[in-house]
């Protein structure tokens, strides 16, 4: 095991290593001087929803997260909503989406993350859906309902089974419980971009950018922001401060309006260029 860094030693950060796929993947990317892109999709969303995971992929994305859609998606605006709406209408499952995902494996070729609510991974029991995230070959998981005081036994659950929790962290946060955050944190740290519900919004919020930096100055594990990123001029800017961007509302919409894997692919490549334009 490598020594602690003095400089960052109880600070939050985890310089011992080695990581998961995901977290090593966004550390690599950092590593060579670039900032990271990891878009959000819907699972089950259109019979082509598979196939547009691996547009993306193509496309630029360093990993993805794929939403597991709940019919009570608490942090999610009208776009998600509608989507998950939709693609639970059309017989999407925990079950069909990662059975989906574990025989796509090879063809998506970048690390995955699943984001969902904690009742699905309660009803399921802990231990087995870990289990079934990791046999779908699922790298990382997401679930912004569970409290930080409660993540433990799922924490627990999910490494035993080689699965990286990411957790969020709000920019109401005081310091000592973004440190207790990026402790925990697996893959990497997902910085809230600001207080309400995921969705568009005409300019980025400048809490985006000031939790960004916040969690940058006690954590070195990369930090990601999401929430109200929903343009590539938005994305390049909040990767001033932070190692990337999460993209979803955006993505999402084009998913709906009936874009195909094409038109996906071709939005998260505008992502890509103006990040890489930027800060490449």
């Amino acid at each position: 095991m490598i020594a602690a860094n003095p400089a960052t030693a109880g600070s939050g950060a985890d310089t011992s290593g080695p990581w998961g796929r995901l977290e090593q993947a966004l550390r690599d990317r950092r590593g060579a001087g670039r900032k990271c892109l990891v878009p959000y999709l819907t699972g089950g969303l259109g019979n082509d929803w598979l196939q547009t995971v691996s547009a993306v992929a193509a496309a630029g994305a360093d990993a993805i997260e794929i939403g597991i859609p709940f019919s009570d998606p608490v942090m999610d605006g009208t776009v998600i909503q509608q989507a998950n709406d939709r693609a639970l209408a059309e017989g999407a499952t925990p079950q069909s989406i990662l059975a989906a995902v574990r025989g796509a494996a090879a063809d998506i070729g970048v690390p995955t993350a699943v984001m969902t609510y904690v009742n699905i991974a309660h009803h399921m029991g802990y231990e087995r859906f870990a289990a079934s995230l990791a046999d779908a070959t699922v790298n990382g998981c997401i679930l912004p309902d569970l409290p930080l005081e409660e993540v433990g036994e799922w924490s627990g659950c999910a490494a035993a089974a080689g699965v990286e929790t990411v957790l969020l962290a709000a920019p109401t946060a005081s310091d000592e419980r973004l440190r207790s955050i990026c402790a925990r944190a697996r893959g990497f740290v997902y910085g809230v971009g600001l207080m309400g519900i995921t969705g568009v919004r005409s300019e980025l919020a400048a809490s985006a950018t000031a939790t960004a930096a916040r969690l940058k100055a006690v954590t070195d594990r990369p930090v990601l922001v999401g929430v109200g990123v929903g343009t590539p001029a938005q994305a390049a800017e909040v990767c001033e401060t932070a190692d990337g961007a999460v993209v979803g509302s955006a993505i999402v919409t084009r998913m709906l309006d009936g874009g195909g894997p094409e038109g996906v692919a071709e939005l998260v490549s505008e992502f890509r260029t103006a990040i890489d334009a930027a800060h490449g």
